[in-house]
């Protein structure tokens, strides 16, 4: 049977987007950039990252686990470093504040890098580096939170599937995007999966027993990519990021696949996450200008796109894409034509609007 959707308006999400954080506490400048990083996952395609996380984000404020005002400072500061402890703040003000301040500092002295401690979710990560590359620097974040994901050769979370991303610019072209998890997908996608109401592909994720599943309301631990190499990586960004930060989460305290249980009052965990939401998050920017000429690395860049695109293609591929590319092509149709939503997201929408006592966007 085909899957049901409906397709809205972005720029009518976003405004409900908005619209529930101001009901929920937060402050006009702050709703805005939460709204705007959320319809930026969606546009590019990236439905794990966007409108399917308004309920979960909900749960989180009106539970305390998430804070709309919080009291966001400056740690510990030099010239190229910074430490901002977020006191629970939503991801994306936060991330936002943390990225402007370590291109400042890339500006003055090459090279910025930020850790934020204590912030919760954050969405899709790549907007953050993005913005680095769109001011002509290369940008860098990764994240850590407690376990979800079993380490290679074990059958219980030990780390996190940790995403990277990592942007630089172009010239002819647009910027280059990687934006991925360690793990073999995004713990989003199998909440997405549970909302359009299909299997996950084996090897995707484990249950709470450490067997192997296709159900995504069972998916509790999540499986590294490219086996060793995926939870090696997920474990030095802990290293990079919590430890350093001094606020750990994959202490031994916290594994197994009882770690960091929620307590009654708060949400119940998404399929594929850790119980209680918190994490640490490094945020980096490199002056490009340091070391060589801007132009002429953009021009570089160009001309290592045209390369690979140009590759012999194997065979039943039609194109070689690029980091980014695909999501690029979708946020320019969806601008136009608007954003698809699976039924069970949007059956999850009008329940939060009548939560929240506001109106539903356009179409819905």
């Amino acid at each position: 049977m085909a899957e049901t959707q409906v397709r809205i308006k972005w720029q009518s999400l976003k405004a409900f987007m908005k619209e529930l954080f101001l009901r929920l506490g937060m402050s006009p400048e702050d709703a805005e950039i939460e709204a705007e990083v959320l319809i930026w996952a969606n546009l590019r395609g990236v439905d794990s990252h966007g409108a399917l996380l308004l309920p979960w984000y909900v749960d989180n404020l009106t539970t305390g686990v998430m804070n709309p005002k919080p009291d966001i400072k400056i740690e510990k500061e030099t010239p190229a470093t910074i430490l901002i402890e977020a006191d629970r703040s939503l991801g994306a003000p936060v991330t936002v504040f943390a990225m402007k301040r370590v291109m400042e500092k890339a500006k003055k002295v090459g090279v910025g890098w930020g850790i934020i401690r204590n912030v919760t979710h954050q969405g899709a990560i790549g907007y953050y580096s993005l913005m680095a590359a769109q001011a002509g620097m290369a940008g860098l974040t990764f994240t850590c939170n407690p376990p979800n994901m079993a380490p290679y050769g074990a059958k219980a979370p030990g780390v996190h599937n940790s995403p990277i991303a990592i942007s630089v610019p172009a010239k002819r072209h647009r910027a280059l995007l990687l934006d991925m998890a360690t793990s073999v997908v995004a713990a989003g996608k199998i909440s997405l999966a549970v909302d359009k109401k299909v299997p996950i592909p084996q090897g995707w994720a484990l249950d709470k027993d450490g067997n192997p599943t296709t159900d995504p309301r069972q998916a509790v631990i999540l499986l590294p990519f490219g086996g060793a190499k995926g939870s090696g990586l997920a474990m030095m960004f802990e290293c990079l990021s919590g430890v350093m930060s001094g606020n750990p989460l994959l202490s031994p305290s916290l594994l197994g696949t009882d770690a960091a249980a929620a307590k009654p009052s708060e949400p119940k965990p998404r399929p594929g996450h850790a119980s209680r939401h918190i994490q640490n998050s490094v945020v980096a920017a490199i002056n490009i200008g340091t070391f060589t000429d801007v132009e002429s690395y953009k021009e570089h860049i160009d001309n290592l796109i045209d390369g690979i695109k140009a590759l012999p293609k194997a065979e039943g591929v039609s194109e070689i894409f690029v980091p980014g590319e695909p999501e690029w092509r979708t946020y320019d149709e969806r601008s136009k034509n608007g954003i698809p939503l699976p039924d069970g997201t949007v059956q999850n929408l009008r329940r939060v609007a009548d939560r929240v006592k506001i109106n539903l966007p356009e179409g819905l």
